[in-house]
């Protein structure tokens, strides 16, 4: 897979930077988005606009890689997220609170390029941060 670290941190770059042009790298043209937001296409446009939707509300978002497993022609990524909410996603109004969540990424290569791409947040705990939910511990539990 050459530069396998290097490969994986540019994927990151796309988001830390908002080089959007770089999916066209990176990303084969055949690239399916196992986890695509609902009424996204999960293509190589669609991941650009599903990225630029998550720099326009955190517009400071920054991945922290954690982990790097590779098995086969799959990487495993754990991240770090922060960000500053300060603009609308997924119907939610911006807080301008600031939140870190974790990310776990993986990525399938063929051809020295992403091919497919699953990727799970946890959008509870980053919620909770943003007040955007009450915490779950908070909840008063029915009587």
């Amino acid at each position: 897979m050459g530069d396998l670290k290097s490969k994986v941190q540019r994927t990151i770059d796309v988001v830390n930077n908002g080089n959007i042009g770089l999916i066209d790298e990176l990303y084969g043209r055949n690239f399916f988005n196992r986890s695509t937001p609902s009424g996204v296409p999960p293509t190589r446009e669609g991941y650009k606009r599903s990225v630029r939707a998550l720099r326009t509300a955190f517009p400071d978002i920054h991945y922290t890689i954690d982990d790097v497993i590779e098995a086969d022609d799959k990487v495993a990524l754990r991240v770090t997220a922060v960000g500053t909410m300060r603009g609308q996603i997924a119907g939610v109004p911006p807080t301008g609170k600031q939140a870190t969540w974790t990310e776990i990424h993986i990525l399938r290569f063929a051809d020295e390029c992403v091919i497919e791409r699953w990727g799970l947040a946890d959008q509870l705990d980053m919620m909770v941060q943003l007040d955007v939910i009450p915490s779950p511990g908070l909840v008063p539990a029915a009587v």
